[in-house]
């Protein structure tokens, strides 16, 4: 491929007109890429690479001259949204007061998931968590020991602030501190924020393939996705892959929908762990996704955390869910540090807790995880 007129072609589809879309270009050979790459980061600043996937994302009209050039060696795609998958709790209009909280507390979620009895053996110490969503609040006493810098996608001059709240409750679950009011499930673990989305919980598949990529050279070993789309992406499903090969466990969310047998992207690629979300009784909740793409299931409703402001807010959703699931695989990572990401997975699978009414005599379907059941798996 003449990089050389890749480019120009580039520059071409990417002019500003009526109508253009988001897309994402990848490119099949990697000589191919790393010669366009050079080319595009000295000439293109309106086209950003996307190194982990050979690719390029943009804003532009396709061509037909484009596609009869290099249709056989590029996979175009549109660059389509995602967004968050939490909504606030039923009659929750206001944070939390700190009067509430005799810390360290520990949410009732967490105590379910019977972390606290293994905290003994495992604190979640040295896992390093990649958290790809709305920013983190930096000042929150329950944070600040456990935050490293992260990364701003959206303004690469500033910290990763969160200015939805999203990020931070997140956070909160997997790893706060206990300085102050509340304790996480993984109270030593190390949370590297990365805001990929904005303040209204919106992202992009490009947006997302960057940050898996910037987690990735940063030696994470897990990454919390708690958001999602409809639509497959190839683009995503190859990040999703690359960085399953280097070792790393994702973890998403299977979104809110209610619906029976479908859920989510990413959280529907096999390479990740998918979660669901109960309720307080301990029954799928009633916005969850379901089905037996799931993999397993933990708390997602009512869930108390952090909040920007150095504050405490009640969320529900399968976002809430992914973030138990995340700081109880950084508690096993810590206890078996080289465990594979296929090893984690089989972990989740045989420690779980059925839920009430769903295993029948033909089917078992995935159940809560449970923390002293995954420890246990570490005595085979």
């Amino acid at each position: 491929m003449e990089s050389v007129v890749f480019v120009n072609m580039l520059r071409q589809i990417t002019r500003k007109r009526p109508g253009a879309k988001r897309l994402i270009v990848r490119m099949s050979d990697p000589a191919d890429y790393r010669a366009v790459e050079r080319a595009v980061v000295k000439t293109l600043s309106s086209v950003r690479p996307l190194p982990l996937i050979r690719a390029f994302s943009c804003r532009g009209t396709l061509s037909s001259a484009f596609l009869r050039r290099f249709g056989g060696r590029v996979a175009v795609e549109e660059d389509t949204p995602l967004f968050v998958h939490a909504f606030p709790a039923q009659g929750v209009g206001q944070p939390v007061s700190t009067d509430r909280l005799a810390g360290p507390f520990v949410p009732p979620g967490i105590r379910e998931l019977r972390v606290p009895t293994v905290w003994k053996r495992s604190l979640g110490d040295r896992v390093r968590i990649g958290v790809i969503d709305t920013g983190v609040d930096f000042l929150h006493p329950d944070l600040t020991p456990s935050l490293a810098r992260g990364i701003n996608l959206i303004n690469p001059r500033t910290l990763p602030f969160d200015d939805n709240g999203h990020g931070t409750h997140v956070a909160g679950t997997i790893a706060a501190a206990g300085s102050h009011g509340m304790t996480g499930i993984a109270p030593h673990a190390e949370l590297l924020p990365v805001k990929a989305f904005d303040h209204r919980g919106t992202a992009y598949v490009s947006d997302i393939v960057k940050a898996i990529d910037w987690c990735v050279q940063q030696g994470v070993d897990i990454i919390n996705m708690s958001f999602g789309m409809k639509h497959r992406s190839e683009s995503m499903l190859e990040a999703v892959r690359n960085a399953r090969r280097r070792g790393v466990v994702i973890v998403a969310s299977s979104g809110n929908d209610g619906r029976r047998g479908f859920i989510d992207y990413p959280a529907r690629f096999p390479q990740t762990i998918s979660v669901g979300a109960i309720d307080g009784k301990g029954r799928i909740a009633s916005f969850s996704n379901r089905g037996r793409r799931i993999d397993v299931y933990a708390p997602g409703e009512n869930v108390l955390s952090t909040w920007p402001k150095g504050r405490y807010y009640e969320m529900n959703g399968t976002s809430m869910a992914t973030a138990h699931v995340t700081g109880i695989l950084a508690l096993v990572k810590a206890a078996r540090p080289h465990l594979s990401p296929g090893q984690l997975k089989r972990i989740v699978a045989a420690a779980q807790v059925p839920l009430p009414g769903s295993a029948t005599k033909k089917t078992r379907y995935p159940g809560r995880i449970d923390a002293v059941r995954a420890f246990r798996q570490l005595r085979r």
